[in-house]
């Protein structure tokens, strides 16, 4: 840094000290505010700036161990243990406890008895075959022994004549004419068939007026009863829609022919039908 000797902005007073850069920069002007005042502070605040940065980043990096003073660790480690000779002692030799024999069980006597074997030709000595007093009092064997002491023998069972069988006899009570089925072994039918049915109901089936105002549409599910001659009665409405379509189905299930009677067992039966007829705007 060169220092010059200025003169003085208010006399012609020679100065007493040597003026720096910043005396220079504002000679002649207000230095008691401003920028000079920041230029005069601007070294020692950033050597404060530096100083104290510096000690923030030296006490980071010691806070593991001003950490481990304050608590330290308390894992514990195992002293080294050293084992002796260990001395691996054999066991005696037990003398081997052999468990006493148990008598044999008494044999039983047998006759020797011919033996069944196909041959080419039958041999000169054909053994007897024994005779059944013979195996009143022994068995049949390959050889003819005596018996050593009493065998127990299994005696036959009784002969019975085996289980009673009791049979029941299945009522079938027949159908009467009020009985009325809900499943049968062949549904009654419309005449002429499904295809029939749906034509019938398209030709006489009318739209109510009140039901087309307010754009009612859906399924009525009309529940009736086919008779034994094909008639059609006990006519409900089993789920409806409304708006005059119920009175519409009943009306035009009146109007349909006889049915084909259903039938159980070969002969015809009263059976509830479910119907359902749409209602639907084109």
């Amino acid at each position: 840094m060169h220092f010059l000797a200025v003169r003085h902005p208010f006399g012609n007073q020679t100065p007493s000290i040597m003026a720096n850069f910043d005396d220079i920069l504002f000679a002649g002007r207000p230095q008691a505010y401003g920028a000079y005042a920041l230029r005069q502070a601007y070294r020692p605040t950033l050597s404060r700036a530096v100083l104290i940065g510096s000690l923030l980043f030296l006490g980071t990096l010691q806070l593991p161990r001003l950490y481990a003073l304050v608590k330290p660790d308390k894992t514990q480690f195992m002293d080294e243990v050293i084992l002796d000779d260990v001395k691996i002692e054999t066991p005696p030799n037990d003398p081997v406890v052999v468990p006493p024999q148990t008598q044999p069980a008494p044999a039983q006597a047998t006759v020797r008895n011919l033996v069944p074997d196909v041959v080419a030709d039958a041999p000169d000595d054909v053994p007897d075959v024994a005779t059944v007093d013979e195996l009143k009092e022994a068995t049949s064997g390959q050889t003819t022994q005596e018996g050593t002491g009493e065998v127990e023998f299994i005696e036959a069972p009784e002969a019975s004549n085996g289980p009673t069988v009791i049979e029941h006899a299945l009522e079938v009570t027949p159908p009467t004419k009020d009985d009325v089925f809900v499943s049968v072994e062949q549904e009654p039918q419309f005449p002429g068939g499904q295809a029939a049915l749906i034509g019938f109901l398209q030709k006489h089936l009318h739209y109510p007026a009140e039901a087309s105002r307010v754009n009612a549409q859906g399924k009525v599910f009309v529940n009736f009863t086919v008779n034994t001659d094909g008639s059609i009665v006990d006519a409900s409405i089993l789920k409806g829609l409304g708006f005059g379509t119920d009175e519409e189905a009943l009306r035009v299930l009146r109007l349909m022919p006889r049915w084909k009677p259903g039938r159980q067992g070969g002969r015809a039966v009263r059976v509830r039908y479910v119907l359902p007829i749409t209602f639907a705007l084109e």
